[in-house]
């Protein structure tokens, strides 16, 4: 399997376990505990931070989480360790549906594709 091939087939798992409301499945894309994550123009450091505010914000009930959909994810390859992806995503449920851009840096660390930094910019 190829990187690229490795990197869409993290980002297909996420997707899936969002779907399914499991959110530590979806976290499992990220480094732990070491992630940055930035949306609503702040900066919030560490996995564990990053699980809490997915929780409070989607978690509130079964279904609360909605359906995630990823599209027109592009890659670059930027070492054989590294890579820079940017994605559409939108996400469709009851509270109010939200879309927008996921850019990410993706690190290979033991073997392994996660997410190193997101940074999500949602229209409102």
């Amino acid at each position: 399997m190829s990187a690229q091939q490795a990197i869409r087939a993290v980002i297909a798992e996420m997707e899936a376990a969002w779907n399914r409301g499991d959110f530590a499945g979806y976290m499992e894309g990220f480094a732990n505990p070491d992630v940055i994550f930035v949306s609503r123009g702040r900066i919030q450091k560490d996995w564990q931070a990053t699980l809490d505010h997915y929780i409070a914000d989607y978690g509130g009930a079964p279904g609360s989480q909605g359906s995630l959909k990823f599209s027109d994810i592009r890659i670059e390859m930027l070492a054989d360790d590294a890579a820079q992806l940017v994605s559409s995503f939108t996400l469709t449920r009851k509270a109010g549906n939200q879309r927008g851009i996921n850019t990410r840096l993706m690190r290979k660390r033991m073997g392994r594709w996660i997410i190193a930094l997101n940074h999500v910019s949602a229209q409102e």
